[in-house]
């Protein structure tokens, strides 16, 4: 064969059969790519349509839509008597998307917001350089005032971008008051403490929302374009708490406080003692929940800012735990004496004892080898029952103790719901108190437990066994919230009663009553009387066993009113007071008097004076109209009454109280010199 013209050798020639062999590969290989790419697609298709199917709708809808919250209030925390203890008000939170906002206003608007706001230029400045940023936060919470001004500014130079959103904050309108109670929120209106925390839930309300729809630039279209879901406030509490109560036991607690140099707080609480509801409960000195983080304690806050860096915010965050603390449900206390309530109505229910059987106290009591003495070295002498719960005298209720035996006392401690928490709807009550079983128990530690000593309670669970003592023998649950009721005032929660126990008998309790009140009309509480009303209670000064100071005490009271229909019962503690004494009786009785004084008649439990009474704190009006005003003052001195005078009048024309009336002894006595008062009028 020659060579072809081209030189490149000779050219191959396809067959028919080879043809149609390449043809076929191709063909299943058409095939098959065609099944993988088509069978892929397939399978996404079903991916997204029947598996997944709302996915790249809320991808879309993120792109096309802007929603913003509304954020719902919080239900408010409203006092027994109708007082707003905590609200939520109306703020607002400004935040802006850099992109949306126009190169030429942007340090403009930098310079103009931080101003506005109190913000820093530079920082501002550098959040609204971001151009890619489609959020950043300004400021929280800022108030109608700066609102209105960065709208206007928004306004005035056409600046979008800028968003002024409608906010909530927590309020609490009594300021630095039931601090430890109510708690307080975060930055998101969560609870954090007390209350707050521990009804979090019903307290949150659902957030509303509002969809604007966004064009193809991320830009809001016009309003028309948006909807609106309402918010929906949370639900409101109604406690058992008294706000009149609450102050009149916060303020006795602050005066104790202060007189009496109390290194270790003041804790103080009312209960009706046939409920269990709490009246009053107050740990002194606490916080505002306005401003929680703030350091109360001027000393420690000085302590505080004395130091820096990392040892600086340990110092602080222990600060705060410190006094955000409620006390009153979260510390264990040894009682003292006020214990001997639980001792006496146990061993009188058992029958070990009877008000009329006789104890010697010679001043100290031998135990197994340990002496025990009487407090303040008293020797008693022959004494009953009742006599040696009226003086508080130890080496009786040690014997009291040991009649009564290890086995029923600590069955009757727990009975009154001594070993355990109470269960009180508050966060942050201690689980468990320290006391000792019978198997632990020995002579010398029923002698000390007897008389208060070598166990540890909390204070609330003190309190609700002495209500125990008094009202029949029932032991209630203790708890602090009446009512809840939702945004359309509806009741959701309605809180009953509970008898959790009964400890002791009626017939029991009637004796400890009587008892109790020889307290306080011939023992050591005498400094808890209260005119016009018949007084139980007992004092303690207890030593506290677990301090490096061997004297550091607790000086402690607790009171019941009515004794003979008792109602409330008010207990005082004073945790190491620096003062003249460290005696319950006198330092925290008269504490509980002042609030039963001033509790009782708000309750509507009218006074009822003895002959005695009345001549001691009341007087009689003497009738000095006619007289010169100089003279009818000092004839009201007479009777320690002071004079009121209305008008430069020279001789009284009438006076109010009208003469003959009994009031108070200081009361001020309006005389009038002008002939203008009607007395009738006030009548």
């Amino acid at each position: 064969m020659g060579k072809s013209r081209s030189g490149r050798g000779p050219r191959r020639v396809l067959t028919p059969s080879l043809d149609r062999h390449i043809r076929g590969r191709v063909r299943v290989f058409a095939a098959v790519v065609a099944v993988v790419c088509f069978g892929g697609l397939l399978v996404r298709l079903f991916a997204l349509q029947i598996l997944d199917p709302d996915n790249y709708a809320d991808r879309a809808a993120g792109q096309q839509l802007r929603d913003t919250t509304l954020p719902a209030a919080r239900g408010e925390i409203i006092s027994a008597d109708g007082v707003v203890l905590a609200t939520s008000k109306t703020c607002w939170t400004i935040r802006a998307s850099p992109r949306e906002l126009d190169d030429a206003l942007v340090e403009p608007a930098a310079r103009a917001l931080s101003e506005i706001l109190e913000l820093d230029y530079d920082a501002t400045l550098e959040k609204l350089s971001r151009r890619s940023s489609n959020d950043c936060l300004l400021r929280r919470r800022v108030d109608a005032d700066m609102a209105n001004a960065v709208r206007t500014w928004c306004a005035e130079n056409g600046a979008r971008g800028i968003q002024v959103l409608q906010d909530t904050k927590r309020v609490y309108p009594e300021g630095d008051f039931m601090g430890c109670l109510l708690g307080f929120t975060d930055v998101d209106n969560q609870g954090l403490w007390g209350l707050e925390l521990a009804y979090d839930e019903p307290l949150t309300g659902q957030n509303g929302v509002i969809l604007t729809a966004k064009n193809a630039w991320g830009y809001d279209m016009p309003t028309h374009y948006s909807t609106l879901q309402e918010a929906v406030p949370g639900s409101s509490l109604t406690l058992t708490i008294r706000d009149d109560i609450q102050h009149y036991l916060e303020s006795a607690l602050c005066a104790a406080v202060e007189e009496h140099n109390v290194a270790s707080r003041a804790v103080g609480i009312v209960m009706d003692v046939n409920t269990g509801a709490v009246l009053a409960m107050s740990t002194k000195p606490d916080y505002d929940p306005n401003n929680p983080r703030v350091i109360v304690d001027e000393t420690v806050r000085a302590q505080v800012n004395a130091l820096t860096g990392e040892e600086r915010s340990a110092a602080l965050q222990t600060a705060q735990q410190a006094q955000w603390r409620n006390k009153a449900i979260s510390d264990l206390y040894e009682p003292g004496s006020v214990f001997k309530l639980i001792t006496c109505s146990a061993a009188l229910d058992t029958g070990a004892v009877t008000r009329n059987t006789t104890f010697v106290c010679a001043g100290k009591i031998g135990v197994a080898g340990t002496t025990f003495r009487c407090a303040n070295g008293h020797i008693h002498g022959s004494e009953t029952v009742a006599q040696g719960l009226a003086v508080s005298c130890n080496p009786c209720f040690i014997q009291i103790g040991a009649r009564l035996g290890k086995e029923n006392f600590c069955k009757y401690f727990e009975a009154f719901g001594l070993r355990t928490a109470t269960g009180i709807d508050l966060p942050g009550e201690i689980k468990r108190s320290e006391y000792y079983t019978a198997d632990r128990m020995g002579p010398v530690e029923l002698a000390s437990c007897s008389f208060g000593q070598s166990s540890k309670v909390s204070y609330l669970q003190m309190i609700t066994a002495v209500c125990a003592v008094v009202n029949g023998g029932k032991l209630m649950q203790p708890y602090v919230v009446q009512t809840i009721t939702d945004a359309d005032g509806q009741v959701t929660y309605q809180a009953q009663p509970t008898v959790k126990a009964q400890v002791i008998k009626e017939e029991t309790s009637a004796v400890m009553r009587e008892l109790m009140e020889g307290v306080v009309t011939s023992g050591t509480g005498k400094n808890a009387a209260v005119a016009g009303y018949r007084v139980g209670g007992k004092s303690g000064t207890s030593q506290k066993l677990d301090s490096e100071n061997e004297r550091a005490r607790i000086a402690s009271f607790v009171a019941v009113a009515p004794i003979e229909n008792p109602q409330i019962a008010v207990l005082v503690c004073l945790d190491e007071p620096h003062s003249w004494t460290t005696s319950g009786g006198a330092l925290s009785g008269p504490v509980c008097a002042e609030v039963l004084q001033k509790s009782l008649p708000r309750l509507g439990i009218e006074p009822s004076y003895t002959g005695e009474e009345q001549k001691k704190y009341f007087t009689t009006v003497p009738d000095v109209t006619g007289w010169r005003a100089a003279a009818a003052g000092q004839k009201l001195a007479e009777y320690s009454l002071t004079a009121d005078v209305l008008g430069e009048g020279e001789r009284v024309q009438s006076q109010y109280p009208a003469a003959g009336t009994s009031v108070r002894k200081n009361s001020a006595i309006q005389l009038d010199t002008t002939g203008t008062l009607d007395p009738a009028a006030d009548e």
